[in-house]
Formats: structure tokens, sequence, C-alpha cells
């Protein structure tokens, strides 16, 4: 049964708004134009290949590989055009950083230039998308640069070098059995529906919370062989269950959507960990900074839960690249801080020993 009592999107912004009495209103805007793009990509994606639009992207016979030396899907450069086309036009930001795109992107002459800097992956998860598994859209929001809006300049690479912390606000949108948009605007995160009939966000999973402990963990284990000491020490202990020294079994998840993996964590617990490791030594991690760790770090620490790079607070690195790769663990307090101290301590194992027991999995 269809319930009217519902909060929309807008009237959430109104309210907080209302907090604010000298805001401009120019915040909100944005945030509504960002989920207009979120609404056109989820209608995309809705159709599958009825809409002509998966597969890869070719523009002439080699196909595409953006900034990441990833292979494009239609749908990767589909999904950028409309959150360009979306948010450009109404004055309030002063230049964006995609994902797919290799420098910032500068606002058209024709169009003012506002207080804010958009950053956000179009369409996370892509590789998912010729199987029918949950994409989502990340994006964040961040103040642009005191300079930049007295001076109307175009804005450079360094203008979006500002650490998590000082994110004015982060969200994404899940393209699953139903659309939904997370988002935080500093005081907590809340859970918006789309309801296809009104073509509205409503407000379905008020004040979300991460719960400090959990049974479940995240991780590619194809990449064992690469991990840190520390990473391999949780992962052990993990799979040990009740025999081992955390005294309870573990379930392992892996969707390959980090949007699908902090969803499910949002809503019942969990930890995630893409962690740095030896696999490429030039790569300090296999997320974006800007694009993902910020965010999602964002949503996580506003409902309760922690994110880390495993050896300091994810909202405390100061990017130094537009297309910085880190390594990310989020997720439920007590166990993204375990993770943390066990790379503040020494390695357990003797020289020549193995360095688990004889019942990891993950041994080398």
């Amino acid at each position: 049964m269809l319930q009217t009592n519902r909060s929309t999107l807008t009237q959430f912004l109104i309210e907080e708004r209302r907090r604010f009495p000298q805001a401009s209103g120019d915040f909100n805007a944005l945030i509504l134009d960002v989920t207009l793009a979120c609404k056109a990509i989820a209608r995309t994606v809705a159709y599958g290949e009825l809409g002509g639009a998966m597969g890869n992207y070719a523009p002439e016979v080699g196909g595409s590989v953006n900034v990441q030396g990833e292979t494009q899907k239609k749908l990767d450069v589909l999904s950028n055009e409309l959150f360009l086309q979306r948010t450009e036009w109404s004055g309030h930001l002063a230049g964006m950083a995609s994902e797919e795109m290799d420098l910032p992107y500068q606002i058209p002459v024709q169009y003012p230039r506002g207080h804010y800097l958009l950053v956000f992956d179009p369409l996370d998860g892509s590789s998912n998308i010729d199987v029918n598994v949950s994409v989502g859209s990340i994006f964040s929001v961040l103040r642009a640069p005191k300079e930049v809006v007295e001076s109307g300049r175009d804005v450079v690479e360094a203008d979006f070098f500002q650490p998590g912390a000082t994110q004015m606000a982060a969200g994404y949108a899940i393209y699953g059995p139903t659309t939904m948009l997370i988002l935080t605007v500093g005081r907590g995160v809340n859970g918006f529906t789309l309801d296809p009939n009104l073509g509205e966000f409503m407000l379905t999973h008020p004040d979300m919370k991460v719960p400090p402990d959990t049974q479940e963990f995240a991780i590619n284990a194809s990449n064992s062989r690469f991990w840190e000491a520390p990473v391999k020490r949780y992962v052990d202990e993990c799979l040990a269950g009740k025999t081992g020294v955390r005294g309870k079994d573990f379930n392992m998840r892996w969707i390959a959507s980090m949007v699908a993996e902090a969803h499910r964590i949002l809503m019942r617990g969990g930890v995630f960990m893409y962690p740095r490791d030896t696999k490429d030594p030039l790569k300090p991690g296999r997320l974006r900074l800007l694009y993902e760790a910020n965010p999602v770090g964002m949503l996580m620490e506003q409902a309760g839960g922690r994110a880390s790079t495993g050896r300091e607070p994810m909202m405390d690195v100061v990017p130094t690249s537009l297309h910085q790769r880190i390594g990310l663990v989020f997720g439920s307090k007590n166990e993204v801080e375990r993770i943390e101290r066990y790379h503040r301590e020494p390695a357990q194992a003797k020289e020549g020993e193995p360095l688990f027991a004889s019942r990891s999995l993950f041994r080398d």
C-alpha cells in the first residue's frame, strides 16, 4: 500500500536548510541536480539491452580506455555525460572532476559559476552491468577555494586536493531491485527510495547506522598472495571461526561493486577491505581517493562506522593527485579499529616460520 506520509528529498533538504537561515539555497539545488542525473541513469540502466547502451564504448574501432587504464562501457560514457549536463548550467559549481575524465571539467563560459566543486564516479561497478548486478553512482561535494570563487578562474587539479573531512556532502545512488539514494550533508546518513510513479526520492531509511560489531567481511580473496601481513592475519582469524582467537564464525562476501558493498554494510553491518597490497608496487591501492574512498568514508563515519587506509583515518588523507589510488577499509567500527591495530603491531610470526597456523586457506 502506498504510504503518503513520507518526506520527499526536497522536503528533507528544505528542513536541513532551515537550520541555516542565511543559506542561499544553492547547495540544496545542487544536490537536486545531482539526483536528477541519478534518476536519468537509473532509467537507462533499467532498460538494459533494450536501451542499446550495453557493452563496451567504441567511438571508432579500437574501443576507449579511460585515465584509469580501464575499458569504458557505453553506460560509463553516457552516465558521465548525464552528470555534466544536469549540473553544469545552474550556476552552483565552479568545476567538476570525474573518474572518467583526465582533467578537471570547466564550466562552459555561457553559464555562471558558483561556490562548489563536484567530484563523482558516474557508474561504479560498471564491469557488472552486462551480468545485471547492482551498480551505482558515487558523488562528493566540496567547497571551492575562495580564490576560485572570487576570481572566477578555471579550476585546476590542486583545487580538488581537499581531505575527506572537508566534504560538504557525499552520497551514492544504487541501481538495483529498487533505486535508492544514500546521502549525508554532515548530519547523519539518510536513505531515500525512488518512487517510480512520482519520480521522487522518498525518505525510507532515516538516520542509518552501522552496527559497531559484525560477523561479515568482504574482500577479494584472489589477491591473498599479495596481501600485507596485517590483512592476512585478520582474514585468517575470521576464517578460523569459533575454533580461533575470535571465537565466532564469520561470513565472507564479495560483489565487486563498491556501491553494493557499501549499501549492504550500511543496511546490516560488516567490514569491506580493498587494502594496499604488493600486486603493483606503483599503485598504493586500487580504489580512487576522491571519487570512491572519500565519499564512502564520509557516509560510514556519519553513520557511526569507520573508514581507514589501515594505517590512518581516511578522512585525514590529503590528496596529491586527481586520480590518486588508495587502500580502503570501512564498515563496523570495532572491526576496522582491529585491522588498524594489526597494522601498528609487529608481525607475529618468527622468521622462517609460516605466518599463520596450518588452518589458513590463504597461506602462500
